[in-house]
């Protein structure tokens, strides 16, 4: 528990020297937040799809993939990909703490997300989905799925 308990303490400070997006509660409380698949109404811990997810009520687009989109799908393989996609990044983030990193030289995106990696014990949230086959690495640009 005292690991774990390190673990989001060390992400407090880091997303309080990288971004805006506080992690005090989670620290406080000793316990990881838990992120559910984001529903309609208030989002404020939940993952929206492959590549995006609400922190402490910030979104934050997960900068260094591209995962297959799921509200606008192009094709019914990019719709089951991006279903993948979410549901092993929600296995992911609820796996334990993680520490988000800013993205060098952008700190948000057009649509105003926070760029972010996530990483846990060194290694980016988003290689482990592009080593499984459910995301790409992020080129600067997005490419088809279908």
């Amino acid at each position: 528990m005292k690991s774990i308990l390190t673990g989001v303490i060390s992400a407090a400070v880091l997303l309080g020297a990288l971004s805006d997006v506080p992690y005090v509660e989670a620290a406080q409380s000793g316990q990881p937040a838990r992120y559910p698949k984001c529903a309609s109404g208030v989002r404020y811990n939940c993952v929206v799809d492959g590549d995006t997810l609400w922190i402490n009520g910030q979104k934050v687009r997960v900068a260094d993939i591209d995962a297959p989109e799921i509200s606008t799908p192009k094709c019914a393989s990019e719709l089951t990909l991006g279903n993948k996609a979410t549901e092993r990044l929600i296995e992911l983030v609820n796996e334990g703490p993680f520490q988000l990193q800013a993205w060098p030289d952008r700190d948000t995106d057009r649509y105003g997300r926070k760029l972010r990696v996530l990483v846990r014990d060194g290694r980016s949230l988003g290689d482990r989905l592009v080593s499984e086959g459910l995301a790409r690495t992020w080129s600067g640009r997005r490419e088809p799925w279908c």
